[in-house]
């Protein structure tokens, strides 16, 4: 049975995965002679990093913790059931996450058969087995943490064999997490960023990733759960000791630091025809800056409709403007997109004007200094409330000097023909960018944590404040704003009431309509979404279902 097991893991990587039971040899290579060399083992990793975009994004940790963040309502049309649901803290359908869970296990399949075969390979020099080691040991962390902060306590499956298993304690599959992430750390070389070559290595995590990541998760895990120390499986737990001194030694030999302008970041500064580009003096860094220490890399180059997700950022097309004129002129540079995650106007009315990335995180559609004209309730847009993000939303470019049509700034980057508004977004999805790792480091109680907070500040051209925990709060509120990242912050600090308390009699348009929305978090849910019903009906009960989802009453309505 194993081997039989390995060679439709092969298969897998080599082919399309959505027929799983599809057991044709296509192309000779079995246990028996594959992988056995360096090429082999590259090959394999591609097929697991190729499962980081393999998410639809409602079903992605990305975008569902945006849309059940405080700060983002789920918007969309009356017929976009998910992001409502999402949003309301609610259910669409007893199986409405059931591809992304299927999709992140596939990624833990897929780096579960690369690690059970890192012992046949004829490796050339240890340093490349190191290497490639270390990344897949982060991979299946990453994917484990995804599946851990969204559902909670899940199946821990460690071998690339159908298993049918109940949920693992969360100490369990933290645990290892943290010991393949330490495992990482181990085996992925120091090479500081500005020494890397980032034409072969591009996209690949390093050991700087594997350092920032140990931190977030160290901060969710001793938060959500109440700990002192991050468990590992062999044995032994991770301290907050040396989760510092591994932050510290990103922040000090990494290379990475902050990109001087922090509107540079963003794709919106690379169009120069934008005003609030041209007079700020902005120009993008681009994808890959020294700020971003792990990003998912997308091109539009391959997109297509049987898997598009996989190839260009929708996310950006999910948070694009919905219903404006296609030609997209009024709303110049911002395109258009399905109108998913509107701005809970709360955090522009608490966010300081002196704050430089107040208008460089988010816009008023109405304010004629960013763009034209805006149609309100476009295609009957839900929870309207004219504020918009702009870190991840498609962004235009003009066609020739006329500047009568638009098209994608795609086109700038890439000869492309036969592509549309919907799959040529390119924009990297930052996971982790360096002004986290430094706040994570303040947080953490680091030697230099009063001059980390200081530099994600003084940046922005903000004074100095004490390193408390609430000034670091708002800080990464406000400094990671729209970045998949506050939902998680709050469930970890137990700021539990923030996410009613900032959603209570939010004045929206539903449909053009003026009304008032309140969304209310159920506390009885710890926070995690529903299980598929898919997946415990194919354990025949063994997978229980998450308390707070069970029954009807939780359905959108």
């Amino acid at each position: 049975m194993k081997k039989i097991v390995y060679i439709l893991v092969a298969a897998c990587f080599l082919f399309s995965c959505e027929d799983f039971l599809d057991t044709t040899n296509k192309t000779g290579k079995d246990t028996g002679n594959f992988p056995r060399t360096k090429e082999d083992a590259s090959q394999l990793l591609t097929g697991v990093y190729a499962i980081l975009s393999r998410a639809e994004p409602l079903q992605s940790s990305f975008l569902t913790s945006e849309l059940m963040s405080d700060d983002r309502f789920g918007g969309g049309g009356p017929s976009d059931r998910s992001c409502k649901a999402i949003d309301q803290f609610k259910k669409s359908s007893d199986d409405m996450f059931n591809q992304g869970w299927r999709a992140t296990y596939m990624g833990v399949f897929r780096a579960n058969f690369l690690i059970s075969t890192l012992d046949e390979i004829n490796w050339e020099n240890g340093e490349d087995r190191k290497k490639i080691e270390g990344e897949v040991h982060f991979l299946r962390a990453h994917f484990y943490f995804d599946l851990s902060r969204m559902f909670g306590e899940v199946p821990l499956v460690l071998e690339p064999e159908p298993v049918n298993i109940p949920k693992a304690p969360a100490a369990e599959t933290y645990a290892l997490i943290a010991s393949d992430l330490k495992r990482a750390i181990e085996c992925l070389p120091d090479i500081p960023y500005q020494n890397m070559n980032l034409s072969a290595d591009l996209g690949h995590v390093t050991k700087w990733a594997a350092e920032a990541l140990m931190a977030r998760v160290f901060l969710f895990y001793t938060g959500y759960y109440k700990q002192e120390t991050l468990p590992l499986r062999e044995g032994g737990e991770i301290t907050k000791a040396q989760v510092i001194e591994w932050v510290v030694d990103c922040i000090e030999n990494s290379g990475h630091g902050l990109v001087e302008d922090f509107r540079n970041i963003w794709a919106y500064s690379y169009v120069q025809d934008y005003p609030y580009t041209a007079n700020n003096n902005l120009s993008w860094v681009g994808d890959g800056s020294k700020e971003t220490v792990f990003a998912i890399k997308y091109s539009a180059i391959a997109s297509d409709w049987d898997s598009p997700h996989q190839k260009s950022n929708q996310y950006c097309l999910y948070s694009g403007l919905r219903g404006q004129p296609l030609s997209n002129r009024r709303t110049f540079p911002f395109g258009i997109g399905w109108g998913m995650g509107t701005v809970n106007p709360k955090i522009w009315d608490e966010w300081d004007d002196n704050d430089i990335r107040k208008k460089g995180s988010m816009f008023n559609a109405e304010d004629k200094e960013e763009i034209q004209s805006y149609t309100r309730g476009g295609d009957n847009l839900m929870d309207e409330t004219l504020y918009w993000q702009k870190k991840y939303i498609t962004t235009n470019i003009w066609k020739d000097d006329t500047k009568t049509s638009v098209q994608n700034m795609s086109y700038d980057f890439y000869p492309m023909t036969d592509t549309d508004y919907m799959r040529d977004n390119i924009q990297d999805l930052i996971l982790i960018r360096f002004s986290d790792v430094l706040l994570m480091a303040a947080e953490l109680g680091a030697p230099q944590a009063q001059s980390y907070l200081d530099a994600v500040r003084s940046r922005v051209g903000l004074n100095s404040v004490p390193v408390t925990l609430e000034n670091i709060k708002k800080e990464r509120r406000f400094e990671l704003a729209f970045e998949g990242i506050r939902y998680y912050d709050l469930l970890r600090w137990h700021d539990w009431d923030v996410l009613t308390n900032n959603q209570t009699d939010i004045a929206v348009y539903d449909k053009r309509v003026p009304g008032k929305k309140t969304v209310t978090f159920r506390p009885e849910t710890g926070g995690f979404l529903s299980i598929p019903q898919t997946q415990i009906d194919l354990s025949n009960g063994v997978l229980v279902q998450n308390p707070g989802w069970k029954g009807a009453e939780h359905n959108l309505d």
